[in-house]
């Protein structure tokens, strides 16, 4: 077998057999019989020619098996994790992985970090002081059996196929592929050793896919090539035309994430969390309906049980929990400026994409996976769509550090806030999750 061959197959939109794509992936990771241009070669005839849902099964699995697989068969309870697709002020991982630990749910909560205008886990955790994401797979072991949940990074040993493919897919333009994401989200997740699997696809403005079709069609390539390997999954399709919740940067997203599991957080990023955690409580076999799902998952918010238990993490992961109790101790900008109203109207929209570009602009995120991210900085929204505003009224505040980065976010967060005369007579009416694939979906 050559990779000429393979690379002319599927150039010429041929099917490429398991014996094939096992040599591909085999050579990418051993540097054996595949060049690094070769590589690149076949994943833009991939980008062009697509893959079936055989040939996707087949890449995500041969990724899977590139690197060390970790099996949680000791543990008392079901593990379950979470992913998103990445948003604008999306911290729902750090408060749905504690609310659904509090109800059982064992959480190895394997994250990314942020780059472009979304957020990264990681970075917010990060945010934290003292706060680790990098552990040894016995370390991930024991912090995940004491306290339920463990939020970490990947490993170097894990799915090291996918860090090789990514890295090549970022600078060959050929990111944008449905079954190169589906294979780079999936294996990660099979490595990782859970039985189940909760997707979070986010579609519009802020996201990655910002078209609905688009969004649907990765979901469902998710959706199949996940239970293909054998996954108990679901899928939602979640709105991102607007910021999740009210603050975008990561010292500010934690500070908001713990007002939530606090029970007094942004109603959409509540009911968001809520509704993903009480799908992992289903689909680990602890509740008989999502309705059940989700009472359990809003009692654990209610008592406090799921603020204790990120407590219980930021401790095991060498954070300070004082910050639970005295925000204050968490990373702020020197500076704050409030942007507001030019005149009276009302909000006809909060453009996630710009709001996103313009935190990062600040320092809040990274345009390349080399830059550093400054944990102070980010944009506070004061308004919401729909709402009506007056004169000088605040609808954003600007956490920054530099006068030359609010200089450079300004133009973007003048295009950030549109405003209308009148009530907007098409406000989107569509809930925040616009659609559910796989178990338990009622």
């Amino acid at each position: 077998m050559r990779a000429v061959d393979v690379i002319r197959k599927k150039r010429d939109g041929g099917k490429l057999t398991p014996e094939e794509i096992a040599f591909f992936v085999q050579g990418a990771v051993s540097g054996t019989g595949w060049m690094p241009y070769q590589v690149s070669a076949l994943l833009m005839a991939i980008y062009f020619r697509g893959m079936d849902l055989e040939e996707t099964a087949c890449l995500t699995q041969a990724m899977a098996a590139s690197g060390q697989r970790w099996d949680w068969s000791d543990l008392p309870g079901p593990v379950v994790d979470k992913h998103s697709t990445g948003g604008v002020g999306d911290k729902t991982s750090l408060i749905l992985a504690p609310l659904a630990a509090a109800c059982g749910v064992y959480v190895p909560m394997m994250s990314g970090r942020g780059l472009g205008h979304t957020g990264g886990t990681l970075d917010k955790l990060e945010a934290i002081p003292g706060f680790r994401v990098e552990w040894e797979p016995e370390q991930i072991r024991s912090i995940l059996r004491d306290v339920g949940l463990i939020m970490m990074g990947p490993t170097a040993a894990m799915a090291p196929a996918d860090r090789i493919l990514y890295a090549l897919r970022d600078v060959t333009a050929t990111v944008e592929s449905i079954p190169l994401i589906t294979a780079s989200i999936l294996s990660k997740k099979i490595a990782e050793g859970i039985a189940a699997l909760v997707l979070d696809v986010k579609c519009g403005r802020g996201a990655f896919m910002k078209h609905r079709p688009d969004a649907e069609a990765l979901a469902l390539s998710l959706q199949q090539v996940g239970t293909a390997a054998g996954l108990r999954l679901v899928t939602l399709l979640t709105a991102m035309d607007a910021p999740l919740g009210c603050c975008i940067g990561n010292a500010l997203e934690v500070k908001e994430a713990i007002e939530t599991l606090q029970g007094r957080g942004p109603e959409d990023i509540t009911a968001l969390s809520v509704r993903l955690a009480a799908h992992m409580v289903l689909l680990g076999g602890l509740a008989d309906s999502l309705a059940q799902a989700e009472a359990r998952v809003r009692q654990a918010l209610q008592s406090g049980q799921g603020l204790e238990r990120f407590r219980r993490c930021v401790m095991q992961q060498g954070g300070d929990p004082r910050v639970l109790d005295r925000p204050e101790l968490l990373p702020q900008a020197p500076h704050v400026e409030a942007w507001r109203a030019p005149r009276a109207g009302y909000v006809a929209a909060l453009h996630a994409d710009r709001l996103g570009q313009a935190s990062m602009l600040l320092g809040a995120g990274r345009a390349r996976l080399e830059d550093t991210v400054d944990p102070a900085v980010g944009i506070v929204c004061r308004v919401r769509p729909g709402q009506k505003v007056s004169p000088g009224e605040c609808l954003l505040e600007v956490h920054y550090r530099q006068d030359q980065s609010l200089k450079a976010a300004l133009p973007l967060l003048e295009q950030a806030v549109i405003l209308e005369d009148g009530p907007p007579a098409a406000l989107p009416n569509e809930p925040l999750v616009l659609h559910t694939w796989g178990a338990g979906t009622a």
